[in-house]
């Protein structure tokens, strides 16, 4: 199968970080299949989708040339694939778009998930809410940089073309804003007006109103954000 036919079967949960991998599949025109990952059930820990997934983290991604995981690794894969929504190889930018992609997985990605899961992750005895707070400043301090970033408007991270990077934080500002539920509202979005402008071009776009109806995620989807309603499974 040539790479403009490939056919990709994304393993998702509604409003998860399945919905980045979607967006940019959309993005791209290529032809998927998704497949659910039941979370009531907890099929993500099953021996199935284990073997494409070892971590039980979703998402995973079937492609040609087997399957994948870890957000940050799909995205680029596809953006090298493809050819499309990265500076590619030997391009002067690619440096800059790679350290960010790397700081949004390894950095900001890795601290929302220790804000999302504070209970799991303080430590036995631990006093969560500190816990909670604490990370919750690194992660404003991270948007920050993020945020001086956007405002020089590189190209590969402006409201002007989309690219995997722009859909990734945009999804994780989304998530910043609804989660953990008992501190809805910490994130105010306009402290970072550069990110703002992303998000806001971000939703707007074909993709994301699409993905919107497909997951049940309303319209407003990064820059006031609701919690999922979708048609099947559960975001949680």
């Amino acid at each position: 199968m040539g790479r403009e036919t490939a056919m990709y079967v994304l393993h998702y949960a509604p409003d998860n970080a399945s919905l980045i991998v979607r967006l940019a599949l959309m993005e791209l025109d290529q032809p998927h299949r998704a497949v659910l990952v039941d979370r009531r059930v907890r099929a993500q820990d099953g021996a199935a989708y284990r073997r494409l997934n070892p971590n039980g983290l979703i998402p995973a991604l079937e492609t040609p040339e087997g399957a994948l995981f870890e957000t940050g690794a799909i995205l680029l894969w596809l953006s090298e694939r493809h050819g499309a929504l990265a500076p590619q190889p030997g391009d002067p930018a690619r440096g800059d778009f790679l350290k960010w992609l790397f700081f949004v997985s390894n950095t900001l990605h890795a601290d929302a998930r220790l804000a999302f899961y504070a209970d799991r992750h303080a430590g036995q005895g631990a006093d969560v809410a500190a816990f909670l707070a604490a990370t919750q400043d690194r992660i404003a301090g991270h948007l920050a940089l993020l945020d001086a970033m956007a405002a020089t408007r590189p190209a590969w991270f402006s409201p002007d073309v989309p690219s995997v990077l722009t859909l990734y934080v945009s999804c994780l500002l989304r998530w910043l804003a609804l989660y953990p539920a008992e501190t809805l509202g910490w994130l105010d979005l306009a402290r970072y007006p550069a990110l703002h402008a992303v998000a806001a071009a971000t939703e707007r776009r074909p993709s994301a109103r699409q993905a919107a109806l497909i997951e049940g995620l309303g319209d407003t989807i990064f820059t006031a954000p609701s919690y999922a309603c979708p048609p099947e499974g559960s975001a949680t």
